[in-house]
């Protein structure tokens, strides 16, 4: 029962903190901001276009290999930290104001953010809004509106 117990634990500890829902994504996936780089200046309301490469993009719900829609992490921790990390990648994101769904297959948006720093983060979720069970998320960026 003790080596049971050992072994469980290792496996437990070789899982990665990053380990999102069931689907898979591909190992080239990228998701990244198209027209903002971290540090940029903008003016609101700020149009933020939504780059991905070695996937595809589809509506939620679409159950397609190698695809997923986006979601836009708006002023909170990175994905998977934070008071709700592990739900997040392992039963889905929420929607509210600081996560925004784009189900509808949408790579762009334009937001009406105040002035002030505000940081970004892509992620990529599957047809039930859950990250990949190796999340393809975006660096996070810190962006100032004036």
């Amino acid at each position: 029962m003790k080596h049971l117990a050992a072994i469980l634990a290792l496996t437990l500890l070789a899982v990665p903190a990053w380990a999102g829902g069931e689907t898979p994504s591909s190992p080239d996936a990228r998701v990244y901001f198209a027209n903002l780089s971290d540090g940029d200046a903008v003016s609101s309301p700020v149009t933020v276009v939504f780059g991905l490469s070695g996937m595809g993009v589809a509506p939620s719900g679409t159950e397609k290999e190698n695809t997923g829609h986006h979601h836009l992490l708006i002023d909170r921790p990175p994905l998977g930290e934070g008071e709700d990390g592990a739900d997040e990648l392992s039963n889905g994101l929420p929607a509210d104001d600081n996560h925004l769904h784009f189900g509808g297959g949408q790579t762009e948006v334009t937001l009406d953010l105040s002035p002030g720093q505000h940081t970004l983060q892509l992620v990529l979720g599957d047809y039930g809004h859950v990250p990949h069970s190796t999340p393809v998320v975006s660096d996070v960026i810190t962006i100032t509106v004036e």
